[in-house]
């Protein structure tokens, strides 16, 4: 009846728990073949979603296949080709200007770490924690999107709203060997279950342990509005 836990620590491991079983197959959903594909997706994937993603760089990687290639593109050309991104000239932007470092500074290399990697344009903190992981098997943080702030909060694991302070909240509480997972877990549930207007709280498997459970809450944690 959404009571959580009384430690948070308690609480992630309870929630794990849960996640891994509903979950057993959870992964990234972007494709890629290569370190540099995967930044690009990533960087494209932000405010826009998995298979909006997906769909495009399918063609995309096609014309464009190495970071040599997206350094020589045209601005418009590629900008063109992104039309269905959300933010597509700024995005093409991003990605011409990162390819560009890595070609000229990095010998055609995606950077192996954090601060070579958010010194690329359109490259933060989030992105990074994505390539770091997938790309070069290296877990530094949890990647916080829109689905692990909201889940997050709702199960009153931080009471943070910045995805800087959140990540730092999770760290404390959710063992190392789980940073990577927690993600595709938490996005897996959140788009299944835990929506943002409209959660399924008859159907979670968290709503015991939720606080902000409809069942039994009247107020939305991750938004601190009353359940409409």
């Amino acid at each position: 009846m959404g009571t959580p836990l009384a430690e948070r620590e308690e609480q992630a491991t309870a929630v794990l728990d849960r996640l891994y079983d509903a979950y057993p197959d959870s992964t990234i959903s972007l494709n890629y073949s290569s370190r540099f594909e995967l930044l690009v997706a990533v960087v494209l994937s932000a405010q826009c979603t998995d298979e909006r993603v997906n769909a495009t760089t399918a063609e995309l990687f096609e014309e464009y296949a190495t970071p040599q290639d997206f350094a020589n593109a045209d601005q418009d050309e590629l900008a063109e080709r992104l039309s269905s991104i959300t933010y597509y000239n700024n995005k093409a932007g991003y990605l011409r200007s990162a390819a560009r470092d890595i070609v000229e500074e990095h010998d055609g290399e995606v950077p192996d770490t954090m601060s070579e990697l958010t010194d690329l344009d359109g490259v933060g903190r989030k992105t990074a924690n994505v390539v770091l992981q997938h790309g070069h098997d290296v877990v530094e943080g949890i990647v916080v999107d829109t689905h692990v702030q909201r889940l997050s909060r709702r199960l009153g694991l931080t009471e943070a709203r910045r995805p800087e302070a959140i990540e730092e909240d999770l760290m404390d509480i959710v063992p190392k060997e789980n940073w990577q997972q927690f993600t595709h877990l938490f996005i897996d549930h959140g788009r299944a279950t835990c929506t943002a207007r409209n959660p399924d709280c008859d159907d979670c498997v968290l709503e015991d342990l939720c606080p902000s459970s409809k069942l039994d809450n009247g107020i939305d944690l991750a938004s601190g509005k009353e359940w409409s």
